[in-house]
């Protein structure tokens, strides 16, 4: 009887113990200039609903016991094939008249990482950027190499038509007659997702159309791990957002990291310090973090930034403005 109570009270922890497992998701849609006047209720309802399908497709797979890496991708896939968004379907377009676009992805148990940059026929480059991280030797493969990459791995190639918008298209037709280089505006929708998997695991990944206008093969932070995208299980996985050469100069991602790690700064202190560091460059633009207990963060210099996130918990927030 004493043995039977006692099997009973183990299984019992076990699955208790499994239930209670910790996890959560954290995405972000970009930032930048917005205004609670300008954007009407019927938009606002738009993009919140597509970061809720985002969300809800990512905690479907975290109940499942499905790991980070899966789910960053998965979640990414859902704003990459929305034309809402700067990645991806809505990818904004290059002086050439062209999308060209970047992803990156890191897993936070083995610092494993890949990432592709200046694709234009790879249909989800989030996708791409985790092929390169477990079938190739490489970290980052750019251009036509990538998309010689992606083929080989049977990934969906798309002609560069399929990226098209008329909303984009009419944002580089705006700053080709200004003869401007850019516009905070039109940067808007990189897209990211950083997760806490039910192991206990920690991942991160951005993906993004770069800059409306940009020139010369100009490539941002998102590719650029330890700049845009950063994860390791000892301190946080992070994804960032915003004017992407502020990002490349401070290493951005990769500090938060080093300042929970050396500092001993909380997840939240060390991504509103960063952003302190990018506001004195007089850089713009968020970030999105989660560390390995599950504390989250979502800080930005902007007006705005879509964002949202999940725990285990049932805690949910979906967000635009400050």
């Amino acid at each position: 009887m004493k043995k039977a109570l006692f099997i009973s009270v183990i299984i019992l922890f076990a699955f208790t113990g499994f239930s209670q497992q910790k996890y959560a998701i954290v995405i972000h849609g970009g930032a930048g200039v917005m205004s609670k006047s300008r954007m009407s209720e019927e938009i606002r309802t738009e993009y919140k609903a597509k970061l809720n399908e985002a969300l809800t497709v990512g905690e479907k797979q975290l109940k499942e016991g499905a790991n980070a890496v899966d789910v960053v991708v998965a979640v990414i896939n859902v704003l990459e094939n929305s034309p809402l968004f700067n990645a991806g379907k809505g990818a904004v377009f290059a002086h050439n008249k062209r999308n060209e676009l970047d992803a990156s992805i890191m897993e936070g148990s083995s610092l494993n990482a890949g990432a592709v940059a200046g694709v234009d026929d790879i249909k989800n480059p989030i996708t791409a950027a985790r092929e390169v991280m477990t079938n190739s030797k490489h970290v980052l493969l750019s251009g036509k190499g990538a998309s010689e990459f992606a083929k080989k791995q049977g990934l969906e190639i798309v002609s560069n038509e399929y990226f098209y918008t008329k909303s984009r298209f009419e944002s580089l037709e705006r700053l080709l007659k200004k003869e401007r280089e850019r516009t905070k505006k039109d940067n808007m929708g990189t897209v990211g997702c950083v997760v806490l998997d039910s192991h206990g695991n920690l991942a991160a990944g951005t993906s993004t159309g770069g800059m409306t206008n940009k020139r010369y093969g100009r490539i941002g932070d998102t590719p650029i791990i330890g700049a845009g995208t950063y994860a390791n299980n000892k301190t946080c996985a992070v994804s960032c957002t915003g004017h992407g050469e502020y990002y490349i100069r401070l290493g951005f991602a990769r500090d938060i990291s080093a300042m929970m790690e050396y500092k001993n700064l909380t997840v939240d202190e060390a991504c509103r310090e960063e952003i302190r560091k990018l506001t004195e460059l007089k850089g713009t633009g968020g970030v999105i973090a989660i560390d390995a207990k599950g504390n989250i963060a979502m800080e930005f210099n902007t007006s705005g930034m879509f964002r949202g996130y999940i725990k285990s918990s049932g805690e949910k927030e979906i967000a635009i403005f400050k």
